[in-house]
């Protein structure tokens, strides 16, 4: 297998590296490191988790590093204990907010960290430790943007109550039925990310409480960036001053919001990807397209959809306009969605550079696809005259016949990355 070169610009330069992709040096004035703890009202609990933290930075870790407590406007005197530990501890800071909120306090100290990679946990260290290592070396080597660890992946170790159990495993299922989410562990307390790409998407991450870090999440995938799973030994906090309910609420709430700004476009998928998602691995096979596994697969679940629409438009027009007509106004309606999710979802073309040309294109081969189903449904009217059961089943067969003919034509003409690249190379 041969692997491409990198693309060059005009000038014969090679572009800069997109963000996160680049290993992290390990020297130098900075720290490598900045791990964060929020707390609010953790009096008892904070001196214990930082003084385990730092014993076990120091153990372990061989680059410079940093503690940064943040205090959510404490009541008690969690900050004066904070303080007290900074004063002792040469790698301890502390980062005062006068709001609450988690998210708002791991936006306002990532912000204006200096650390190369950036990570967070929960005071009570319900993660073991020695999951900081696996969560952080794929960030310093620069083949992960974020890292995460997960409660739900396989290999993890998790002890704590039903209640809790079925509440992550119900968030997580709706993440993934409403916000496509690959990832297993949205709220899990122990996550890392690169500093160069937090400042470029943390700006478009507008929550400040518990929902912070799955919007992160949501905003990472759909940007193109790679999230590495860890998994880990958790054990659950009995006093835990969470209310489950509330932050639950919150969380539904987030969900609701996020979907809506998918839709509206509020939030600059495209640009974001555009900067920072990961490019094809430019690796080529004589004889094995590339990617086409999962073209197909995608393109299965397309054409699935589509005529599932398709059978349902033909039947609801059948009684209006008769065969014909509802077979040809269903094929069309159906056959333009197919072209622009095929266009989006399983060949990866995305923006409006010929998109007129590809629907163009694809109307060519909905016209094939229309004189193989038209042409199957005339032959049978022709030869007998067959029962609304018969019709329906004719018209399904040819409409998945002409599914394949589609993807054929679409994979290997319309949507050919060979066309794409030869119009670009005539565009300079």
């Amino acid at each position: 297998m041969n692997a491409t070169a990198p693309s060059r610009s005009s000038a014969g330069t090679v572009p800069a590296p997109r963000p996160g992709t680049t290993p992290v040096g390990l020297s130098g004035p900075h720290p490598v490191l900045d791990v964060v703890i929020p707390v609010y009202n953790e009096e008892a609990d904070l001196e214990p988790c930082i003084r385990r933290l730092h014993a076990h930075l120091e153990e372990h870790v061989t680059y410079p590093y940093r503690i940064t407590i943040a205090d959510n406007a404490s009541t008690d005197e969690t900050l004066h204990v904070a303080e007290r530990l900074a004063r002792e501890i040469p790698e301890v800071v502390v980062h005062h907010l006068d709001e609450k909120g988690r998210g708002r306090a791991l936006r306002a100290v990532w912000s204006t960290s200096d650390a190369s990679v950036l990570a967070y946990m929960d005071v009570d260290l319900s993660t073991d430790l020695a999951a900081l290592a696996p969560l952080v070396a794929p960030l310093l080597s620069g083949h992960s943007d974020l890292a995460i660890g997960s409660r739900l992946a396989r290999g993890a170790r998790v002890v704590r109550g039903p209640k809790r159990e079925f509440i992550s495993r119900c968030y997580n299922l709706i993440l993934k039925s409403t916000l496509a989410a690959k990832f297993s562990d949205a709220q899990c307390g122990f996550k890392a990310i690169r500093g160069d790409v937090a400042r470029r998407l943390l700006p478009h991450v507008q929550d400040t409480g518990w929902f912070f870090d799955t919007e992160l999440l949501v905003l990472a995938q759909r940007s193109g960036l790679r999230i590495h799973e860890v998994p880990v030994d958790w054990v659950d906090d009995p006093d835990s001053s969470v209310n489950i309910v509330a932050t639950a609420t919150a969380d539904l709430k987030g969900v609701a919001r996020l979907t809506r700004a998918t839709f509206t476009g509020e939030v600059p998928i495209s640009r974001l990807r555009e900067q920072l998602g990961r490019e094809p691995i430019g690796v080529e096979a004589p004889g094995v397209p590339p990617s086409l596994a999962r073209q197909l697969v995608r393109f299965v679940a397309v054409g699935v959809a589509s005529t599932a629409a398709y059978l349902l438009l033909f039947l609801l027009l059948r009684t209006m306009v008769g065969a014909q007509a509802a077979n040809f106004t269903a094929l069309l309606v159906t056959a333009i969605a197919n072209t622009a999710v095929n266009r989006r979802v399983t060949f990866g073309v995305r923006g409006r550079t010929g998109a007129g040309r590809h629907q163009f294109e694809g109307l060519i081969v909905f016209g094939l696809g229309l004189v193989l189903t038209s042409g199957s449904l005339a032959l049978l009217n022709g030869t007998t005259h067959p029962g609304l059961v018969l019709e329906t089943t004719v018209l399904v067969l040819a409409n998945l016949a002409a599914t394949v003919l589609r993807f054929l034509l679409l994979r290997g003409w319309v949507f050919n990355p060979r066309r794409g690249r030869a119009t670009a190379e005539e565009n300079r």
